[in-house]
Order: structure tokens, then C-alpha cells, then sequence
């Protein structure tokens, strides 16, 4: 059954552009023109990824991701209508995987699109289910769990999957760019702060771990 994509933009005209190169690839698609039915379509039809407008009726983009991100790791991809680096960050401090400003290219959104499914489906595939134990950090890959001294901490999926690469390679420093590469992947066309952000909401949620996220300065972060 092909990956069901929801498309969310008070534009009818991007909607219909969007939908015809997704399903030139073989994506069913869904749509709606306001945050309020885009929030609801996405905690019951549960599609494999959502592209959301900012400037949206009723609820706008911010708001239905940061009530999205409460519930749901589903991925997302924001557009915005400006350029400005503000409305890039505070999307990506809300749970946003990428984002596109308007005008966009079809083609480069039905490549972020795969890029996002592939780093979703390959992290899936290649992981078990055998803890991850330092000290008082359980990782279990499989089940995407992370408990510290036994409690369930919840995190969103970018911020598990760069846990488990620091975890993974304890010890070793990895320059933000790198991590963009490997958490990311090498085509994410986002900026080195999206890390800086991730690390943050990382130090504040997992408060009580012995080790520790370390920022190397001039180079970037490793787990000690």
C-alpha cells in the first residue's frame, strides 16, 4: 500500500501542484485548507508524512505542529512564504524534520519527501531491540525507548535518532555538519542551528543522566 502524504495549504493551486508530482511517484494523497482539519486528519488517518503551511486558518502551522508533536513523531515538513532564518528555527524547535520557502520547486519536495521515508524506513530496519546501557541511559533502538533510572523520557524522532548516533559512537566529538549527515542525511538542506536546537531539548529532557551531551568548542558534540 503506497505512503499516504497529507498535504495542508489554504492555497488550493499548491494543494493540486504538490499532489500531482506526489502521485507521479506513487504517493496517495490527502489535503486540507485549515490547521483545525489538518490536526484532526493527522491523529486519525495517521499519513506517513505531512507538508504544512505556516499561514493557515483557524489553527496556523506552528500551533498544529506543536499539538502534533505532543502525540505524534509523524514527520513534517513546513513551508513558508518568507525567507526569514526566524520562521525556519522556531518550526524546527517545534518538531519540524525540513522545511521549503515559497515558491518551491515540486521536484525538490517530492525529493525531501523520499529522503525523509528513506532515513525513516532504514533506521527502522537496521535496528534491535538489545539495550543500549550507559549507566543510568537504556536506548532500546528497536522500540525507539529511552529510560532514564528507569523512567520513560519522550522524545521526538530527530531527537532519539541523534541520542542514539552520540550514543552509538560514545566518546567521539561529531562536528554539527557531520550530524547533519548522519542524522539528517547529506541532502537535508537545513543549517548547523537545527542541531544546536536538537542538543538543547535533548540536555533538558534527559536531566538526571550521568553522562553527559558535551559541547566541544570549534568542533561540535560528542557523549561522555
Amino acid at each position: 500500500m503506497p505512503d499516504t502524504i497529507l498535504l495542508v495549504d489554504d492555497e488550493q493551486h499548491i494543494i493540486d501542484l504538490a499532489k500531482m508530482y506526489l502521485e507521479q511517484d506513487g504517493f496517495r494523497i490527502t489535503s486540507a485548507n485549515d490547521g483545525a482539519t489538518a490536526l484532526q486528519r493527522i491523529l486519525s488517518e495517521k499519513p506517513a508524512l505531512v507538508v504544512l503551511d505556516l499561514m493557515l486558518p483557524e489553527l496556523d502551522g506552528w500551533e498544529v505542529c506543536r499539538r502534533v508533536r505532543a502525540q505524534s513523531d509523524v514527520p513534517i515538513i513546513m513551508l513558508t512564504a518568507r525567507a526569514d532564518d526566524i520562521d525556519k528555527i522556531v518550526g524546527l524547535e517545534l518538531g519540524a524534520d525540513d522545511y521549503l520557502t515559497k515558491p518551491f520547486n515540486p521536484r525538490e519536495l517530492v525529493a525531501r519527501v523520499k529522503a525523509i521515508l528513506r532515513r525513516t524506513e532504514k533506521r527502522s530496519a537496521a535496528a534491535n531491540d538489545a539495550p543500549l546501557m550507559i549507566d543510568n541511559l537504556h536506548i532500546y533502538p528497536e522500540r525507539r525507548l529511552v529510560l532514564v533510572n528507569g523512567n520513560e523520557v519522550e522524545l521526538r524522532m530527530k531527537e532519539f535518532d541523534l541520542l542514539l548516533t552520540l550514543a552509538e559512537n560514545r566518546g567521539i566529538v561529531f562536528s554539527r555538519e557531520k550530524l547533519l549527515d548522519v542524522v539528517w542525511g547529506f541532502d537535508f538542506a537545513g543549517e548547523t542551528r537545527t542541531v544546536d536546537v536538537h542538543i538543547a531539548h535533548l540536555r533538558h529532557k534527559l536531566d538526571g543522566m550521568h553522562a553527559q551531551i558535551e559541547t566541544v568548542w570549534g568542533v561540535g558534540y560528542k557523549l561522555d
